[in-house]
């Protein structure tokens, strides 16, 4: 018998993505056994799981016809591993866990959980799976969300279910953490001075992450150097102070080398990781006003609101003008504030609360 196994979409690089990978493998660590399976053939972190312990099964549930194959085995695989729990994770994820426990047999020794990882999101997009969830939503026996907003978010949209808890996203602090060294290291590798001001936008090219406007407000401001790290930002237009990476696996070394972190989320967010992993690794964060990150942030940053790109340059220049004293405390304080309520320790520790009950 497995203790938990997860169904997802798939194990493409996002921060739900990463969540679970961290999760998984701090559950194994803790003796819950776990295995996770990804709908689709995306398996980036499929490695990461499987290095720490974690069985993966990767499915390839690209068509109609392939996705009639992919459930077949995901039943299989219901059957063969009996888990205690079957959490469902994102909308996708969550609608074939809860077909797969209601076809399977021992319905009566096994627990359903959902999880929600988004707040605001895009009707025109996602309206049909939302109103599907929220029909389904009375089966599961826990739906957990991420954040308080996309709790909010989904009960307002009809979703009813038996119980709903919400469990913060944790952010592994020792690996994101000021660095001297790192710092001096990467502004040399990227040709950046050491007394450069330095704005940091960690998000794959999406709609919800509104690349646009941070280019926008980064336009506004000519003495400020930006970097932009993700996957399709090598790619972007850029203006002449900011430069985009691409894809990077060693985002600590980015935050390192920076001042100031910005998130111009335009939807769709619920507990930004990039936020927190900002904060986490000392930088002053400014951030739209989506999903969770008010409380995220606190008084250690500054909030905007999204889609916006002149309110988001106004708040990128006034935390670039905060005399260095009062830089330096916000930058200490944004720290502190994910040590005392983000770490990774206490989100891994509510889930081994909930999987044992």
């Amino acid at each position: 018998m497995t203790d938990v196994m997860y169904v997802m979409s798939g194990l493409g690089r996002g921060g739900a993505e990463n969540m679970l990978v961290q999760l998984a493998a701090g559950l194994r660590a803790r003796g819950l056994t776990q295995h996770v399976v990804s709908l689709s053939a995306l398996d980036a972190f499929a490695g990461d799981l499987r290095a720490a312990g974690v069985d993966v099964t990767v499915l390839n549930a690209a068509s109609p016809l392939s996705l009639v194959g992919a459930m077949a085995t995901l039943l299989r695989t219901v059957r063969r591993l009996r888990p205690r729990i079957l959490q469902g994770w994102m909308y996708n994820g969550n609608i074939a866990a809860t077909l797969a426990h209601y076809l399977c047999p021992g319905r009566r020794e096994r627990k359903l959980f959902w999880n929600l990882r988004a707040s605001n999101m895009d009707e025109a997009r996602y309206g049909r799976v939302i109103r599907l969830s929220a029909l389904l939503s009375r089966l599961p026996d826990l739906v957990i969300a991420n954040s308080r907003a996309g709790a909010d978010f989904h009960r307002a949209r009809g979703l009813r279910p038996q119980r709903l808890d919400v469990v913060d996203n944790g952010i592994d602090t020792g690996r994101f953490r000021p660095d001297p060294v790192l710092r001096k290291e990467v502004r040399g590798e990227l040709g950046i001075a050491g007394d450069a001001l330095v704005v940091l936008h960690v998000a794959r090219v999406d709609a919800m992450k509104d690349q646009a406007s941070f280019l926008a407000a980064m336009a506004r401001l000519p003495a400020v150097a930006g970097i932009m790290v993700g996957d399709g930002t090598q790619a972007l237009a850029t203006p002449p102070n900011v430069r985009a990476l691409g894809l990077r696996r060693d985002t600590e070394r980015c935050y390192a080398a920076a001042d100031i972190l910005a998130s111009s989320s335009a939807f769709g967010e619920g507990f930004s990781n990039v936020i927190a992993e900002g904060m986490s690794a000392g930088l002053v964060p400014v951030a739209t006003d989506v999903g969770d990150a008010r409380r995220i942030v606190g008084d250690t940053g500054l909030i905007v609101p999204p889609r916006d790109p002149e309110a988001l340059a106004k708040a990128i220049g006034i935390a670039a003008s905060l005399p260095h004293g009062e830089f330096v405390r916000r930058a200490a304080a944004a720290r502190a504030r994910i040590l005392a309520n983000f770490s990774l320790e206490t989100a891994i520790e509510r889930y081994r609360h909930l999987y044992s009950a």
